[in-house]
């Protein structure tokens, strides 16, 4: 047996615990004395009563309160003996016999004890996590609800808006007004954005038009004092109701201000909205609103936004050069990027229609540019909002097309490959410098 667990007690002594260990052992003596005043520590008899007190108090509370109580049993003794009811010898035999037998009945109280509270912890412990996975597992089904939500809410990616919105600029507006497609661009966000109810709003001679050009949902009463279309006009930026600022201004009625603001700076008017669900008003959201938005503002002026390519690279197509100015304020604004893949392809025999073949494998968003080189000729293929898993699966699959057509690599049939992103360096710069490594005449 261990000494520390022969001395650790079963639970708190308190003063109940106190009372039963002085209490129990002294109504054993007198029970025994009642019922046999000639012997009542059954000192001659077959079995000693008088020692089921300090068992009972040592299996209760542990072999400390098991001693205590015989100790009382022992004072009872030299009590009893002044006042000859008993022999004033003591029995050491049958007192060490029962001293023995209380300290095994307190260690298997203790080791039966501990066991039960680590029982309990550990029970405890195990409640405590299954409260907490019933919690997460029950945020992870509202989770999965709400993205299922949005899923069925916005059944188009977010290349799939970009192309639907350039198809939509390019048409020849339905009606007139300062903000063509405005019609477009707020349906394009309602599906992806789940704006319910906005505005926009031209800008004449540096000033909010009185009255709403396009209208998302009901009417929207267009408050041009309100506090977060302010503070959006002098950021010339996307604000929102829970910017700091905006709050120490005062109460807005709206949630969102989008000035429609393109690459060369000039501002053409405001998204303005009103209402969406709670759940939609994350940086996210923002996120692709502001790139929806700046897309769209970019192709109201897409001949002066493209003249800083077109100078640098006069050779540049001018529609390439406004998707390339296009993605370029993406990157700047919404920080996603876009991505330059130049196919270097050598004269060799049997694969003079490779370019014209590759170039035909494009996906729906990408704008490509054809040239010709000192040597080779070139295809330069613009990928919006792509980065370099995107370019790698492009490029593997040009290879495994060309594998299936013609059994040959892409080194095999003479194509070299060069990928540039759109990151810090300005598009005119990158546009130069892939030219130049190239080889091909700006």
């Amino acid at each position: 047996m261990k000494i520390k667990s022969l001395l650790t007690p079963v639970g708190p002594i308190g003063p109940a615990a106190v009372a039963e260990i002085l209490l129990v052992p002294l109504l054993g003596v007198a029970l025994c004395l009642w019922v046999n005043p000639n012997d009542p520590f059954f000192t001659r008899g077959p079995f000693p009563w008088v020692a089921l007190g300090p068992v009972v108090v040592a299996l209760r509370y542990g072999a400390v309160a098991g001693i205590g109580s015989a100790l009382v049993v022992l004072a009872g003794w030299f009590g009893l003996a002044r006042a000859e009811l008993v022999d004033p010898r003591i029995p050491q035999d049958e007192f060490l016999g029962n001293l023995v037998l209380i300290m095994i009945c307190g260690e298997f109280s203790s080791l039966w004890g501990n066991r039960v509270r680590r029982a309990e912890v550990l029970q405890h412990y195990v409640a405590g996590r299954l409260d907490h996975l019933t919690h997460q597992h029950y945020l992870l089904r509202l989770s999965h609800d709400r993205l299922e939500q949005d899923l069925i809410s916005r059944p188009v990616s977010m290349r799939d808006a970009l192309l639907n919105l350039r198809r939509a600029t390019s048409l020849p507006p339905v009606r007139a007004g300062a903000l063509p497609a405005g019609d477009e661009l707020l349906r394009l966000l309602s599906q992806y954005c789940q704006i319910e109810t906005a505005a926009l709003v031209c800008i004449q001679e540096g000033q909010l038009a009185p009255e709403p050009d396009h209208i998302l949902g009901h009417s929207v009463e267009l408050d041009r004092t309100d506090p977060l279309i302010l503070y959006a006009l002098e950021r010339e930026a996307l604000s929102h109701v829970a910017l700091e600022e905006v709050e120490q201004r005062g109460r807005t009625r709206y949630l969102v201000a989008v000035p429609l603001k393109d690459a060369a700076q000039r501002l053409h008017g405001m998204l303005v909205i009103e209402r969406m669900p709670f759940f939609a008003l994350h940086e996210e959201s923002l996120q692709m609103l502001n790139l929806l938005v700046g897309y769209y503002a970019d192709s109201l002026n897409l001949t002066r936004i493209a003249e800083p390519v077109l100078q640098a690279v006069p050779s540049c197509p001018p529609a390439f050069a406004g998707e390339l100015m296009r993605l370029w304020h993406i990157r700047q604004d919404s920080g996603v990027r876009s991505a330059l893949v130049a196919l270097e392809f050598r004269r060799l025999s049997g694969f003079e229609d490779l370019p014209q073949q590759i170039a035909r494998l494009q996906r729906g968003l990408d704008a490509v540019w054809a040239c010709e080189g000192e040597q080779d000729r070139l295809l330069i293929t613009l990928m919006p909002l792509a980065g370099e898993s995107a370019t790698e699966g492009y490029l593997s699959r040009i290879e495994a097309w060309l594998q299936q057509s013609r059994g040959v690599t892409l080194a095999e049939a003479g194509v070299a490959s060069r990928v540039l992103l759109l990151e810090e360096d300005a598009p005119e710069t990158l546009l130069r410098h892939l030219l130049g490594q190239c080889h091909v005449p700006v």
